[in-house]
């Protein structure tokens, strides 16, 4: 990658990263053209990076097959208009084989998902990292950082990988987050991985951009939160996140696993239907849940 293709990538990642939803038909097989509205939208209000294969395109439900035919389709759908971010993970062969996939399919990096194994440890995962790297041949990695609980030299250490280019931080922690930023090389990118609520909070300490669900139904809202936080105009960007907090209350129920949940029936409700959420995710929302997010839509013109 070129010093201009890189620098192109670095500021799309301290936009909004647009984690796109996995559309599913009546089978309950995947159904990726049912994107292609949602991401005209999204791109035509000025998304900076979509991401395949994020938890809110369900990840850990699909095969890693479903996870290759996303990322190409989805590719294909977006053809250019912006940098498309991969999601990798699972099993080491797993990941390596959706790395080299990704980069086959025009990825512009990819971001790897924290390794959930219950064994997972610290140098374990940077040779996780480096063979993901390897398979991607090259491509700018992003890390996808769940649990902080590795502490921050182990952070650093993968912070420190040839690829490397930066983390989306998905704890809520802003004080650790700005630990592990101070103990990292500048160059490396922070992103707020806990959408527009926590935005504010990982902006105060250093981080740019955030990863965003509220992007497949309402991609202006998170596009004026983006403007408002870039300006440093905290309080306007606070009273727009007060516009769309309740759709992140119900995502965030049951233990986050309402998260997509959510999202899905927001889509349905405004006639973009991606089918249900797989099992271990709750399907349908609860009839409160439902009662809640039918307001949110009407309050906020989307239904």
């Amino acid at each position: 990658m070129n010093a201009r293709t890189a620098a192109d990538l670095d500021q799309a990642l301290t936009g909004i990263s647009g984690i796109l939803v996995t559309p599913y038909d009546t089978e309950g097989e995947i159904a990726p053209d049912k994107l292609a509205p949602i991401i005209d939208r999204a791109l035509a209000a000025g998304m900076h990076i979509p991401v395949v294969n994020g938890n809110t395109g369900e990840f850990y439900a699909l095969t890693t097959e479903e996870a290759i035919t996303m990322v190409r389709e989805v590719a294909t759908m977006v053809a250019g208009r912006a940098p498309l971010l991969a999601g990798v993970g699972r099993g080491i062969r797993d990941a390596c084989a959706l790395a080299r996939a990704s980069g086959k399919a025009g990825a512009a990096a990819l971001m790897v998902h924290q390794p959930p194994d219950p064994f997972v440890s610290p140098r374990g995962t940077v040779d996780y990292i480096k063979a993901v790297s390897d398979a991607g041949d090259g491509l700018p990695i992003m890390l996808y950082l769940r649990n902080d609980a590795i502490g921050t030299q182990a952070i650093a250490d993968l912070c420190a990988l040839p690829g490397v280019r930066g983390v989306k931080w998905a704890t809520p922690n802003p004080l650790k987050l700005a630990a592990a930023k101070a103990a990292c090389d500048p160059s490396i990118v922070w992103v707020g991985g806990l959408a527009e609520i926590w935005a504010p909070a990982f902006y105060a300490v250093g981080a740019r951009g955030f990863t965003s669900g509220l992007i497949n139904i309402w991609p202006e809202r998170s596009m004026a939160i983006h403007a408002a936080l870039e300006a440093g105009d905290y309080a306007g960007a606070n009273a727009l996140i007060a516009g769309m907090k309740p759709f992140e209350d119900i995502r965030a129920e049951e233990l986050n696993g309402t998260n997509v949940t959510g999202v899905k029936a927001a889509l349905q409700a405004t006639g973009h239907d991606c089918g249900p959420t797989r099992p271990p995710s709750a399907w349908p929302l609860t009839s409160a849940q439902q009662a809640k997010m039918s307001e949110f839509l009407a309050s906020a013109g989307l239904a």
